[in-house]
């Protein structure tokens, strides 16, 4: 952000704008094209999922009120990551005869990286370590998520949704880059709106909570105490447990850092980098400066915080709320504000997000497969990753989001030893390229 000169942060509203306009929609006709919102749609896929419901609500139990504040904060930072990674991967990414383009952090690594060898290293551990992503959180605990969701609030089996999603998910995949960028087309816009809907609905039914939440997340930020009294009473937090909790999850949430998005920024029909790369980093603000914001508003607003501390949140299916399980904490925030049809809305929700984080991460879980193999060998992944979500409905996955969890942070490494290097000269001309 110092190298950019806080050009992200000034850019911000011309990002948006840019793709949200007729330019990143109209592109992508050919049959090997994709357009720059196409790709957009596929990045946001990937990001938003059950984090931005549930992990938000989890920073939020473990670092209190303050953690969304330092969760927003670190979004406004992440602006500059991803640009960066974005502009990176159109810069350097390969053209393919029938296909769209191929790149992300593996590409730049091995093309641009200073010590030829040792960006080969990182570039394969990079594919790698995304692989373990794409395979474990991006797949196996979305799916499970899905389960979990239906099966508390409509009672669906579990099997039985193992085999639809998926049949859905083997469909997808088979389909490639261009299918998953028109169904992630269809699906985001949608899924945003059911979800962003819901969310304003709890706060303009709660007015009277929505300014005590917002001064106890201020107040938990900075203070070692969060306020007093009001939505937030119960939860009081030391305030480096607040940063560290908001950070973590911000960065989770919206995967600055990481790189992943880069790999579907790369597959855009725009041609210049330094426009797909301001296209990108709106990414983050839809991510996580709405969506997790008003998750978290809406959360402060319903009371809840105030009702678990006097123990005596019944959800609908008759079990008591765990005043430290997210999830119960999300569905009684929707049951206490539209009733019974507030668990099922937050379930539809949650399985759109969560689907959607299947297609996104199928597209850069392939990618940096077909790196590290070759692309005849892509139909051996696309059917290992069609089946795995029907292991993720029907076991338990303990194991598998501690794994994913450590591999989620280590692909951040080679990621960010790419940017450290690379910083000085794509910010010098990302700058000159706005100015010019």
């Amino acid at each position: 952000m110092i190298l950019l000169r806080g050009l992200p942060i000034r850019r911000l509203s011309k990002a948006i704008s840019m793709a949200l306009g007729n330019n990143a929609q109209s592109g992508g006709r050919g049959r090997d094209e994709v357009s720059a919102f196409s790709c957009l749609a596929t990045e946001l896929a990937a990001t938003i999922g059950t984090g931005n419901i549930i992990g938000v609500v989890g920073a939020m139990i473990l670092g209190g009120p303050g953690a969304l504040f330092w969760m927003i904060l670190s979004a406004f930072l992440g602006l500059s990551t991803k640009l960066v990674e974005s502009t990176l991967s159109v810069k350097y990414r390969e053209n393919r005869v029938g296909k769209p383009p191929f790149g992300g952090p593996m590409i730049t690594l091995a093309k641009a990286f200073p010590k030829k060898r040792t960006g080969r290293v990182l570039a394969g551990c990079y594919s790698l370590f995304a692989v373990l992503c794409s395979l474990g959180m991006g797949n196996l605990v979305q799916a499970n998520s899905i389960a979990e969701a239906l099966h508390a609030s409509m009672s669906w089996n579990r099997g039985k949704i193992g085999l639809i999603l998926s049949l859905f998910t083997i469909v997808a995949v088979l389909g490639g880059m261009k299918l998953i960028a028109r169904i992630s087309t269809l699906l985001v816009p949608a899924m945003g709106a059911i979800y962003l809907a819901g969310c304003l609905g709890i706060i303009l039914m709660h007015p009277q909570n929505l300014l005590p939440g917002l001064s106890a997340m201020i107040i938990g930020a900075f203070s070692p105490k969060a306020a007093s009294g009001g939505a937030f009473g119960i939860l009081t937090m030391h305030w480096t447990k607040s940063m560290g909790w908001g950070i973590s999850r911000g960065i989770f949430s919206n995967e600055a850092g990481l790189g992943a998005g880069g790999i579907s920024a790369a597959a855009s029909s725009e041609q210049d980098p330094y426009r797909q790369g301001l296209i990108s980093m709106s990414a983050v603000f839809f991510d996580t400066i709405v969506i997790c914001s008003l998750t978290g508003i809406a959360y402060a607003c319903s009371g809840v915080p105030w009702l678990i501390s006097q123990g005596n949140v019944i959800l609908q299916n008759g079990s008591l709320a765990d005043a430290n399980n997210a999830a119960d904490l999300m569905v009684a925030t929707f049951e206490t504000t539209f009733g019974r049809y507030g668990g099922v809305l937050l379930s539809i929700c949650i399985t759109l997000f969560a689907f959607a984080t299947i297609l996104g991460w199928g597209v850069q879980g392939e990618a940096a497969f077909t790196y590290m193999f070759h692309e005849k060998y892509t139909f051996v992944f696309r059917l290992a990753y069609g089946v795995l979500p029907f292991v993720g409905t029907v076991f338990s996955l303990q194991a598998t989001w501690l794994l994913s969890d450590i591999a989620n942070g280590l692909l951040a490494i080679p990621n960010l030893i790419c940017l450290w290097v690379l910083a000085p000269a794509i910010c010098n001309e990302i700058i000159k390229k706005d100015g010019a």
